[in-house]
């Protein structure tokens, strides 16, 4: 039998109120962590996570059913959304266009949490230029035989690329093994442009240090390493933003940390019940990513002298023009 639901209540955010349905359902069971923990979690980073969705194309990727159910990604503005919830529209790979949701107010974070978001995944584009990424993202992810420590070691490497760039970056817990580093740049590229330069940096990173990371698009490639995703630096391809909550059972959160920091850090010390603590006494690493916006011809320089050029596109891609075949390096030896 299904457990009673508790009685709605309603949260006043900024100007809105915000009603919050079931606020006692579990969302992580094995904390004890309910509907109402997470959405006061949002309710207390907004300040900071609206920074970072801000004029953005959002995702919303919801757990209806808390951490234990099954996951969606939610693209399209979903019906019956409140006045105040504004949308922009978007298009896809195929050429076919969304509506998604644009947050401008902490009360747009309350009402999707409410709808058991967990994960906000930001285009890294703000409106009206959709068209045009004005965040560089960089995301590590540790292979199988890796961990978090070794993509820190791979980030510090990172670090020394982006400054020979001229670049700036700012890391992140990806909430799991993984980190994330954003870089503001100017909207003044496609998305093809900054998917090369994301394919540059990973290059070069790998060059550095080929014992720890590797660029290789296909896993069979990889071996025991980090990889450097350069796809997610495609269009419609989202990360999960800073302060945003993950669908993992300790309910951890993305999180900015210093440089300094990213050696040190436990990812799994950052969660629904701590981050907030953190934020207060620490305030936002991430607050001088909007200071300065950066160019990437010199990614692109490097780009445009690596006579590899382009490399594969994610398999839902149309085929995309210089691309090389979509095929395993195995299994184009055998033919």
């Amino acid at each position: 039998m299904a457990a009673a639901k508790s009685k709605a209540i309603e949260l006043q955010v900024g100007d809105q109120l915000v009603r919050v349905s079931n606020p006692d359902k579990p969302y992580f069971p094995a904390r004890d962590i309910t509907k109402r923990q997470v959405v006061e979690y949002y309710r207390t980073v907004a300040p900071v996570l609206l920074s970072v969705l801000r004029d953005r194309p959002v995702v919303l990727k919801r757990y209806v059913d808390g951490v234990e159910g099954e996951a969606f990604y939610q693209k399209r503005v979903p019906k019956g959304a409140p006045d105040y919830v504004e949308t922009v529209q978007v298009r896809f790979p195929s050429g076919r266009p969304a509506d998604e949701i644009c947050p401008t107010s902490e009360a747009v974070i309350v009402w999707a949490a409410n709808l058991g978001t967990f994960d906000f995944h930001p285009w890294p584009v703000r409106r009206p230029l959709v068209d045009s990424p004005d965040e560089l993202r960089i995301d590590l992810d540790p292979q199988p035989g890796t961990d978090f420590s070794d993509a820190a070691r791979v980030a510090l490497v990172l670090r020394e690329v982006l400054a020979d760039a001229g670049l700036v970056g700012y890391p992140k817990t990806s909430g799991g093994r993984g980190i994330h580093v954003a870089v503001r740049i100017r909207a003044e590229w496609d998305f093809i442009d900054v998917r090369h330069a994301v394919i540059a940096l990973a290059r070069e990173v790998e060059k550095r240090a080929p014992s720890l990371a590797t660029s290789a698009w296909w896993k069979e490639e990889r071996g025991e390493r980090v990889f450097i995703d350069f796809n997610q630096a495609a269009r419609d391809r989202t990360i999960a933003s800073a302060w945003s909550v993950r669908g993992t059972a300790r309910a951890t959160v993305s999180t900015p940390v210093p440089w300094d920091d990213l050696s040190t850090v436990d990812p799994d010390d950052f969660d629904v019940l701590t981050v907030p603590a953190y934020l207060a006494e620490h305030g936002d690493p991430h607050a001088g990513l909007d200071s300065e916006a950066f160019g990437i011809e010199t990614l692109l320089e490097w780009y445009a002298a690596d006579p590899r050029g382009e490399m594969p596109y994610p398999p839902d891609y149309p085929k995309m023009p210089g691309e090389p075949m979509r095929v395993q390096p195995s299994r184009a030896r055998k033919s």
